[in-house]
């Protein structure tokens, strides 16, 4: 592009700053816009008057802090900044503010300069770089919810097959079989355990996201994506009932887990392939 290196990931991460804060609307609003829009849904099914709310939505109303809903002014709504010089806190009634926002924020400005690094400066990339984000918005969103919202992951797969005919329609047909593969094991799976246990084992949101994963990496990382995400879930899921005993029996979203595994395919597929090939034969 002609552009200074220096000048290309200092720009990289101001802006995946940026993204990553209103990614932060998205994993605060979205889910309660949907829950807003299911009760609607289901009173008029029922016939039942629907009271009018108060105009929600990922524009309005403006930021404002969680506890106290006062405003909050432009300088401390600054990626980072904000949040740092205020010491996590609200400048108005001091509750401390959710680790989150500025996790969020850092996530999104990291992923850009990794992906400037490993795919350099192009197209390619930034459909690479918005997959990465919704897998962030996702794996926030069923951490809190333990919803994977189809408004994320299903556009999500379609963004996957057309990457793949933008940019390696040689892998047009994988990306397919991905999507179809990706879907039918894990719903094989949900039924198999219900058949055995009588219990859901995960939600049909996962189903969806390990399409969507497919469908951006091809059937063959489908196995990988599982090892990988079954491996890192059970570890933590071990971990943290050991180091909490009132988290055991709890349920633990497979959601993260699933985007952490896509997150590792998207930035360094081919190198975790050759050496998953090499442990295996």
């Amino acid at each position: 592009m002609g552009l200074p290196p220096t000048f290309l990931y200092v720009s990289a991460l101001a802006i995946g700053l940026c993204l990553g804060s209103f990614l932060n609307v998205v994993i605060t609003r979205l889910p309660v816009m949907l829950m807003r829009q299911w009760r609607n849904e289901a009173l008029e099914a029922l016939e039942q008057p629907i009271e009018p709310a108060p105009r929600f939505n990922l524009a309005y109303p403006p930021s404002m802090c969680p506890s106290c809903e006062h405003a909050i002014a432009w300088h401390d709504n600054l990626p980072l900044v904000g949040w740092l010089k205020r010491r996590g806190r609200c400048a108005h009634c001091r509750t401390r503010i959710s680790p989150q926002y500025p996790v969020v924020e850092l996530m999104g400005g990291v992923l850009a300069v990794a992906i400037l690094a490993l795919h350099g400066p192009s197209m390619a990339s930034l459909f690479i770089y918005a997959a990465c984000l919704t897998l962030l918005a996702l794996t926030v969103i069923d951490l809190r919810t333990y919803l994977l919202p189809d408004i994320l992951t299903l556009p999500l797969l379609w963004a996957g097959l057309l990457y793949q005919l933008l940019f390696q329609p040689v892998m047009l047909p994988s990306a397919v079989w991905g999507a179809i593969a990706g879907y039918l094991v894990l719903w094989s799976f949900y039924w198999l355990f219900k058949l055995v246990t009588g219990k859901e084992g995960m939600g049909f949101g996962d189903f969806k996201l390990l399409a969507a994963l497919g469908a951006w990496l091809g059937w063959s990382m489908l196995p990988l994506l599982l090892v990988v995400s079954a491996g890192i879930g059970a570890i933590c899921g071990l971990a943290a009932q050991a180091l909490s005993p009132r988290l055991r029996g709890q349920p633990l979203p497979f959601g993260p887990f699933l985007a952490l595994a896509g997150w590792a395919g998207l930035l360094m597929g081919d190198e975790l392939m050759a050496l998953y090939l090499t442990l295996i034969y």
